[in-house]
């Protein structure tokens, strides 16, 4: 199990708050990670740390289809976004990038920042505040993906 920090959101949270779009200018996923949720919590940058987690409610990652949103979050270290539901877009590309997106519904309501919290991914289960949480587990062909790094990696791999 990955134990990581809670850094807990809202419902509906949109991939302009993760980074607003005047940033996606900036050259590289590098100078924009420093902006991520900057509207929300401009120290976030400098709080998070390498294998912390993204909670959030209903819809996280709605808005545009900007595959910066979880680019950042992965730069940052985000070890992975639990949440009730994700945007399908959102989704879609955090797999594609790496990064993990789990679906636990009972977690959210239980947790707030700054908890610490064990994922196991492969089991789907989690453990926060003396609680296990049984979530979504990733079907077989997407936790290939992850474990390759990505899409481009998975596609890319020599057998």
């Amino acid at each position: 199990m990955e134990q990581g920090n809670i850094f807990k959101f809202h419902d509906d949270l949109d991939t302009d708050q993760i980074i607003a779009s005047q940033y996606l200018l900036l050259p590289t996923i590098d100078e924009m990670k420093i902006h991520t949720f900057e509207s929300l919590d401009k120290d976030f940058s400098t709080k998070v740390k390498e294998g912390d987690f993204i909670v959030g409610g209903e819809n996280f990652g709605c808005g545009s289809s900007r595959e910066q949103a979880p680019s950042v979050l992965k730069a940052l270290g985000i070890q992975a976004i639990i949440a009730k539901s994700f945007a399908r877009i959102f989704f879609r590309n955090a797999i594609n990038i790496g990064l993990p997106v789990i679906i636990c519904k009972d977690l959210p309501d239980k947790v707030t920042t700054g908890d610490t919290m064990e994922l196991n991914l492969i089991e789907g289960k989690i453990i926060c505040n003396g609680t296990e949480y049984i979530c979504t587990k990733l079907a077989p062909y997407m936790q290939n993906i992850l474990n390759q790094g990505g899409l481009i990696a998975f596609l890319n791999k020599e057998d």
